[in-house]
């Protein structure tokens, strides 16, 4: 293949023309992936690399694509935190917005120096958060829980992947109702689901195809974010935190929730790249 940017464009075409508006883009990420290169060695050596069976399986690939479905879960992988992980469509694909969660829980932790932060993470996934702050923060133990008995499978698996399984334990549960009443956290994590009903009605088919369970939450979007309210407080150590993602238009809202609840002294609310209202950060009252 002599021809490669040219190869790249055309085939981005087709993409955009399915309404992906990175296809060019996606399309050097399916090649890099066949390959086992980075974009660099892609244009470098590329046109010495792709033969007619790589050329096959791309066509199979593009096809998947061209139809919307979620490139992470073609190629069943997903970057996050500098971390590959294994996706499936039994978990949401991460996204960047989530890196801001682990980010602020990662300096929250190395601040405070707890000798050895226990972390709960509610609603685990593809096990993304867990995996990260285990990865990031060597002296935590974390307990992970998950309706879904297949995503905490695959959840497990990364942390086998990325050398943290001995330090997470998953346990299938809905929201905190899995827990006893003597456990406690330094740090109480969650990307809970936060769409509202109507909302949904209207996500492009790539977000369409993470599970239902994992995106929508009542007529608002606030169903598993008032429960996570009222009970994450009775399990949170002394000088611990709270933080959980939420969606665009539901800071005041969070904010109208705990106004009312003692349990509560401070809240801080964190906007995203986008300068859009993306994380929630309470203290609980000692």
């Amino acid at each position: 293949m002599e021809q490669l940017p040219k190869f790249i464009a055309d085939k981005g075409k087709i993409l955009q023309a399915a309404g992906i508006e990175q296809g060019p883009a996606e399309i050097e990420i399916i090649f890099c992936f066949l390959l086992e290169v980075d974009r660099l060695h892609l244009h470098l050596y590329g046109p010495t690399l792709i033969n007619d069976n790589v050329l096959e399986k791309f066509d199979l690939i593009l096809t998947r694509r061209k139809n919307r479905e979620p490139l992470q879960y073609i190629l069943e992988e997903a970057w996050f935190y500098g971390r590959r992980f294994f996706v499936s469509p039994a978990v949401m694909i991460p996204t960047p917005e989530t890196e801001l969660l682990c980010e602020s829980a990662i300096r929250f932790l190395r601040k405070e120096a707890f000798e050895s932060p226990r972390l709960l993470d509610v609603g685990v996934g593809s096990g993304v958060i867990s995996v990260t702050m285990a990865a990031e923060v060597p002296s935590a133990s974390l307990l992970s829980l998950d309706i879904s008995a297949d995503a905490i499978a695959v959840a497990q698996r990364n942390a086998e992947t990325h050398s943290v399984l001995d330090r997470i334990v998953f346990r299938e549960s809905d929201m905190l109702q899995g827990l006893d009443l003597s456990e406690k956290f330094e740090l109480i994590l969650s990307n809970p689901p936060y769409i509202s009903d109507e909302e949904y009605q209207s996500l492009p088919p790539e977000v369409l195809a993470d599970p239902k369970i994992a995106l929508t939450s009542g007529e608002q979007g606030m169903d598993a974010i008032i429960e996570l309210l009222r009970s994450a407080p009775a399990h949170l150590a002394p000088g611990g935190r709270i933080m959980f993602e939420i969606g665009y238009n539901q800071a005041e809202p969070v904010m109208d929730a705990t106004a009312g609840m003692k349990e509560y002294s401070s809240i801080v609310v964190l906007k995203d790249l986008n300068d859009i209202d993306r994380l929630v950060i309470l203290t609980c009252s000692e």
